[in-house]
């Protein structure tokens, strides 16, 4: 077992009968956890040349910002449509039952920025491949996306193939 995830409280059957929720929630409530979380994620990230950190909202946001902070670089925030004041692109994506949207300031990556995309849990990789678009179409270029939890047998990984995808905690189901 890694030692973060003995601080990952398992919920059966939650949203619906057969799911085995994963949440991060117990992480975060946690001093040593939260902690001991950050510190794997950062350590995924080891020397890869960087030059600016982004989550995704809102999780994203809570482990990306102290790796941001312990590396020195700025922070850059993937919100929900609607959320960010200047101007911005977007990228719509599915989810199991419609679609989402979420937007990056238009001024938020500078091209040929290194990024290492920060998120709490990959399942399908959707709103991840919607942030290295928008990532890509700024002129930055994503050397790493870092995940807390990964649950392989919604095959999310596959989706980013093409990247170099990391996390700290992987589980085999859904």
């Amino acid at each position: 077992m890694n030692n973060v995830e003995k601080y990952i409280r398992s919920i059966p059957d939650f949203p619906e009968t057969g799911v085995i929720f994963r949440d991060v929630t117990s992480v975060l409530q946690d001093a040593d956890g939260l902690h001991e979380a950050i510190d794997a994620m950062q350590e995924l990230i080891g020397d890869t040349e960087v030059d600016v950190i982004a989550g995704t909202e809102s999780r994203g946001f809570i482990f990306g910002m102290p790796i941001a902070y312990n590396l020195h670089r700025p922070f850059v925030p993937i919100r929900k449509k609607g959320k960010l004041p200047c101007e911005t692109i977007s990228e719509k994506y599915d989810l199991e039952y419609g679609t989402a949207e979420i937007e990056i300031h238009k001024d938020a990556i500078k091209p040929g920025q290194k990024v290492v995309l920060v998120d709490d849990l990959i399942a399908t990789g959707g709103t991840v491949e919607a942030a290295i678009k928008m990532i890509e179409r700024l002129g930055g270029e994503v050397v790493k996306v870092v995940f807390l939890i990964e649950l392989a047998g919604l095959k999310g990984r596959e989706r980013l193939k093409n990247y170099n995808v990391e996390s700290v905690i992987r589980y085999e189901g859904k």
